[in-house]
């Protein structure tokens, strides 16, 4: 029975060799598009959709990030949790997609600033640092284990289950290091100081009507001695956009790239930090 309800796509090429897989997948789904249309799943064995959603939109949700090989990528979203190895610590965390989508799952860029984070190439012992759109927690939860006094942020709806995955994955003792807080960007600001070491980000970069929030959240919360760690795919000429409205007002590199989930990990700074990664 075709499905016709509205929701929001994106655009993403479907290799052959995947289409029945991801008929299977997106089945229940089926195939919405920023205005109406009218789709099968069969009709995804037989030619790709120019877009399609993988979930209707709430104000909960956003964007999916990814767009490539989703039948396997939308697949490990679905599952009810994801366990990791970092800072010789067994990290199990809770996701959630069907109630919060893009906040309540792991991404590869999470992962990725883990991984560069656990190298050691900063110290994080005694420093401060906030994470931004922080979803699962992942990346802030590593942080804290690292040694950081942490401030794990995102918006209101998603704290509840942020809190969570922070609880059972951090001892007691670490535990009085961190904070969950709302932090939506652009708003409330001044309750967020200006003294943070360390601001983290991942694939926080994505949807284009955020960017001018995005940059006024980082501008506000750096001193000439913090340190921005954006971790990202470069997948569109929106996410070229944000790179060059942060070199405004940002001195920005490219400080690491793992190529086998094609993540690029940028720093920003204000002033000049004589810390070399």
């Amino acid at each position: 029975m075709p499905c016709r309800r509205q929701g929001v796509c994106f655009r993403s090429p479907i290799l052959h060799k995947h289409r029945s897989k991801q008929a299977q997948l997106l089945g229940s789904f089926c195939a919405l598009g920023s205005v109406p249309v009218t789709c099968t799943a069969a009709s995804y064995t037989s030619a790709p959709p120019a877009c399609f959603v993988v979930s209707h939109m709430s104000e909960t949700m956003a964007l999916v990030p990814y767009d490539d090989t989703l039948a396997g990528g939308l697949l490990k979203f679905h599952q009810p949790a994801a366990t990791f190895s970092f800072a010789n610590r067994t990290i199990h965390i809770q996701q959630n997609w069907n109630k919060l989508g893009v906040a309540a799952v792991v991404w590869d860029a999470a992962v990725v600033l883990c991984t560069f984070l656990e190298m050691g190439t900063i110290d994080l012992g005694k420093r401060s640092a906030i994470e931004l759109g922080a979803g699962t927690g992942l990346v802030g939860i590593v942080a804290a284990l690292l040694g950081a006094d942490v401030t794990i942020t995102d918006r209101k709806v998603a704290l509840e289950f942020l809190e969570l995955n922070v609880r059972a994955n951090l001892p007691t003792h670490i535990q009085q290091n961190v904070s969950v807080m709302e932090l939506t960007w652009g708003n409330d600001l001044e309750s967020f100081p200006r003294t943070f070491d360390l601001i983290l980000g991942a694939d926080i970069v994505y949807l284009e009507d955020t960017f001018e929030d995005l940059l006024k959240t980082l501008e506000h919360l750096c001193s000439e001695h913090t340190m921005i760690l954006l971790a990202c795919r470069i997948r569109y000429d929106r996410d070229q956009t944000f790179l060059t409205m942060l070199k405004r007002p940002f001195s920005v590199s490219e400080v690491h790239y793992d190529r086998n989930s094609d993540v690029h990990i940028f720093k920003a700074t204000k002033g000049t930090i004589t810390e070399e990664l």
